[in-house]
C-alpha cells in the first residue's frame, strides 16, 4: 500500500523548500543531499546530473528517503520512504530549467557544467509521515 500527500503537504512542496534525499551507496552507507523538488501527482520529482553519487546510488538501488521542512514553520515536516519509479535523461534539461525558475526566478539553470547530462528522477512514496500528524 502506498500513501498519498495531503493538501497541506502539497502546499509545502509548492514552496521554495529544499528536500533532503537519502540514497544508499554501493557499500550500503547513507548519502544525503539537498535538492530542488516538485510533485507530479503523487510522485516526487528531483533532478541531478549523471556521474554524481546521488545519480549512481538511485540508479543502482531504488530505495530512497526524502524529507522536507516547511520554510515558514520549522515544526511542520514531511518524511517519505519511497521507491525510484523513473530515471531518465529525456526532458531533464527542461525540468532543471523549471526548477531554476521556481527556486532562482531565472529562465535557465545557471550552474550547468559543460558536458553535463541531467537526469530526472521520479520517486513514488511507499510511506509518508508528517509532523504534526
Amino acid at each position: 500500500m502506498t500513501d498519498t500527500f495531503s493538501p497541506t503537504s502539497r502546499a509545502i512542496f509548492a514552496k521554495n523548500v529544499l528536500a533532503h534525499v537519502a540514497s544508499l551507496d554501493a557499500d550500503g552507507g547513507p548519502n544525503v543531499t539537498p535538492v530542488w523538488v516538485e510533485l507530479d501527482g503523487d510522485d516526487i520529482v528531483i533532478n541531478t546530473a549523471l556521474g554524481r553519487a546521488k545519480a549512481r546510488n538511485l540508479a543502482a538501488d531504488s530505495r530512497v528517503a526524502v524529507s522536507l521542512t516547511d520554510p515558514d514553520d520549522p515544526y511542520v515536516c514531511i518524511a517519505v520512504r519511497g521507491t525510484v519509479v523513473g530515471f531518465t535523461t529525456e526532458g531533464a534539461d527542461e525540468v532543471i530549467d523549471r526548477f531554476a525558475k521556481k527556486y532562482l526566478n531565472v529562465d535557465t539553470y545557471p550552474m550547468r557544467r559543460e558536458g553535463e547530462i541531467r537526469v530526472t528522477v521520479k520517486i513514488h512514496p511507499d510511506r509518508i509521515s508528517t509532523q504534526p500528524a
